[in-house]
């Protein structure tokens, strides 16, 4: 394993101030973090907050949603796809794949925000 490439460890300045934190044990004081890191970590930290904001909005809609959708048609357990009503397939089939397509989502546009 001598000959190999070294192997480093990158980290965050968020890293580094959540291990320092760790590390001691007596009254713990925030490292200070150089200008340019501490404007470009409150810029990352506004963008994914933002980004989280947004998803969270759409999860509630989705969440909301749904009730909101079979209060406005309630015929929708009448109509039925292979002897199963809509209102069901809708409960069962929309909800998780949404929220799966929308963690996704969150987490491509939080590193696109940490890659820029």
């Amino acid at each position: 394993m001598s000959g190999g490439p070294k192997r480093v460890a990158v980290t965050s300045p968020q890293t580094r101030v959540a291990h320092a934190r760790r590390m001691l044990r007596r009254r713990w004081r925030a490292p200070r973090l150089e200008p340019e890191e501490a404007l470009r970590t409150q810029a990352l930290y506004r963008a994914q907050r933002r980004i989280g904001a947004v998803t969270l909005g759409a999860l509630f809609a989705l969440i909301l949603g749904l009730p909101l959708i079979f209060a406005l048609a309630p015929d929708l357990d009448g109509v039925r796809v292979l002897d199963v009503p809509v209102s069901w397939a809708l409960l069962v089939l929309l909800p998780y794949p949404a929220m799966a397509v929308l963690a996704r989502w969150q987490l491509r546009r939080a590193e696109r925000a940490e890659e820029r």
